[in-house]
């Protein structure tokens, strides 16, 4: 068994003057960064007060698992002969927030749109979504569900 370790840095980024002396007083603003990438800016939802310009920790869980999908799928589509020459998503986060405050997702649902080579790949392709979900690290590491609505186009361009 292998271990991969991640190490990022977080920087608090919102203290307007008076640090966390009410919940109006500070922003929910915040960078993250990691040696040799781009600083990521986030906030809050901005349900929560924060930022809409920025991430938010809820979009960037939607896009971790939209990610990881996606990765394992094109690695298994490359090793099954399966050519893919497009792959977009829209993926869907639902999460509740209880009368108390706290709250989880109750589930995520990947909307990928797939375009193929030709038609003779269109059902192994859609089969592979399985075995990327089976695969994708994040997916296994969520206790909420993750479901799958893919499309699979051809490729009409000769």
């Amino acid at each position: 068994m292998k271990s991969h370790t991640y190490t990022l840095d977080l920087q608090w980024t919102g203290d307007l003057g008076s640090g966390t002396s009410s919940p109006q007083a500070y922003s929910r603003n915040h960078a993250v960064s990691a040696v040799g990438k781009p600083e990521l800016l986030g906030s809050s939802d901005p349900t929560f007060r924060g930022d809409s310009e920025r991430w938010n920790p809820e979009e960037l869980l939607v896009a971790s698992l939209a990610q990881c999908h996606m990765l394992w799928y094109l690695s298994l589509a490359a090793s099954a002969s399966v050519v893919v020459l497009d792959y977009i998503d829209q993926p869907v986060g639902t999460m509740i927030e209880e009368s108390d405050g706290g709250g989880q997702f109750i589930e995520v649902t990947l909307n990928p749109t797939v375009l193929v080579a030709d038609t003779t790949m269109v059902d192994k392709a859609h089969d592979l979504h399985g075995g990327a979900h089976d695969k994708c690290f994040i997916a296994r590491s969520v206790n909420f569900p993750v479901l799958h609505n893919p499309t699979t186009l051809v490729d009409t361009d000769d």
